[in-house]
């Protein structure tokens, strides 16, 4: 993917931002516009909504590469853009139940970061101001995340699941890999 820059390394993987990644931190920013504040104070609570989504997406992503480590598939860097993250693997998974597992883990971050987002906001629900609004569009925006990823569509992660899963039926992952892609 070109256009990239280097963030770093975080557990040993590199991070990549392609520059379509600002399109979304701008979308953020912009869509908790609040008129009832001053104008630098809304950009601030954009700003900073914006950069814990943004490593919400860092979260999602690196319990894919973790757990995909952990069961023997190299992870070399992870890119960031408009549409999430994606992992530069040197080789896939060569079992089922390691691609089911790392499939599932992004979403299942997402959901934990969402769940806990939420509660807080629960509990500070009858808080009214930028920060109750900011935890609330936090935990919408990862259980979205992690239900947008579910969809058995591949590449995303549902659709990796679907795969891993009639890999594991069919013990063919050639025509897994097909049959995902068709759904």
């Amino acid at each position: 993917m070109g256009s990239t820059f280097n963030l770093g390394k975080l557990f040993g993987i590199r991070f990549r931002l392609h520059f379509s990644w600002f399109v979304i931190f701008i979308l953020v920013t912009v869509s908790l516009v609040d008129p009832d504040y001053s104008q630098w104070f809304y950009w601030v609570i954009g700003i900073i909504t914006s950069l814990l989504f943004f490593a919400s997406v860092v979260a999602h992503e690196l319990a894919h590469s973790l757990v995909g480590r952990a069961n023997g598939v190299p992870i070399e860097s992870i890119t960031l853009f408009i549409f999430g993250g994606v992992a530069q693997m040197t080789k896939e998974a060569t079992r089922p139940g390691a691609e089911l597992k790392m499939a599932a883990a992004g979403p299942a971050c997402s959901l934990l970061i969402g769940g806990f987002f939420g509660l807080i906001f629960l509990v500070m629900r009858n808080i009214i101001g930028p920060a109750a609004v900011m935890i609330f569009w936090l935990a919408v925006m990862n259980v979205t995340l992690a239900a947008f990823n579910l969809i058995p569509g591949f590449p995303l992660d549902g659709g990796r699941v679907f795969r891993a899963l009639l890999w594991r039926f069919t013990g063919n992952y050639g025509r897994s890999t097909r049959i995902a892609t068709l759904v």
